[in-house]
């Protein structure tokens, strides 16, 4: 599990297409520091493996699911990613639960400046229209973010300077794709409901 706080922001080192998967190397010395074969990492909010480290670097698999169902598979050597490790039992939840399991990609489609902050406007999906609300939160490639409106196609939030600085959301530019992973628990919510509505018939 994740929270949806970068803690760094590192770059892809190389890409290594194979037969139906992709094998990337990350440079990110802050997350590497006491990772260790077969530990989990967000790159870009997408849950991935370690296989190795070495030298502040880590390596990790790719599926063809995982490239298709994410923006991962745009990446190309010198791309910038959001990294977070995996939330240690016992700590801060800073942003919200996130798993790490991209439900889909937007685009992003405006950049609106403010004085102290920026408004993002982002193509919405319409699977998941129904699970972003406003004031809700929503994971935009790793970042835990809240809604400030949300659409019917699309949805804002706004970046503090922090989070522009900090991460890849200060880089994107209209036309660019995110990695979208919508509140796990208004999956659930739904689920139990459309439970509860058949078991009462």
């Amino acid at each position: 599990m994740f929270t949806g706080i970068v803690e760094e922001l590192g770059e892809v080192v190389a890409v290594e297409e194979l037969a139906d998967s992709s094998r990337f190397r990350l440079r990110g010395p802050l997350v590497t520091q006491d990772a260790r074969h077969g530990d989990s990492i967000a790159v870009n909010g997408v849950c991935l493996t370690v296989v190795e480290t070495a030298g502040g670097e880590f390596t990790a698999d790719v599926m063809a699911e995982t490239l298709e169902r994410s923006s991962l598979g745009a990446l190309r050597p010198g791309s910038r990613v959001n990294l977070e490790r995996a939330m240690a039992l016992g700590g801060r939840l800073g942003g919200h639960i996130v798993q790490g399991h991209v439900d889909g990609t937007g685009t992003v489609l405006e950049r609106v400046p403010g004085e102290q902050w920026e408004v993002v406007r982002v193509s919405l999906p319409a699977g998941l229209a129904r699970y972003v609300v406003e004031k809700g939160s929503i994971t935009v490639d790793g970042v835990s973010l809240t809604v400030v409106e949300a659409g019917a196609d699309s949805f804002t939030v706004s970046l503090i300077p922090t989070t522009l600085a900090l991460t890849t959301l200060g880089l994107k530019q209209p036309g660019d794709p995110v990695n979208l992973e919508v509140d796990v628990l208004a999956k659930h919510v739904e689920r139990l409901l459309a439970h509860g509505a058949e078991t009462s018939r």
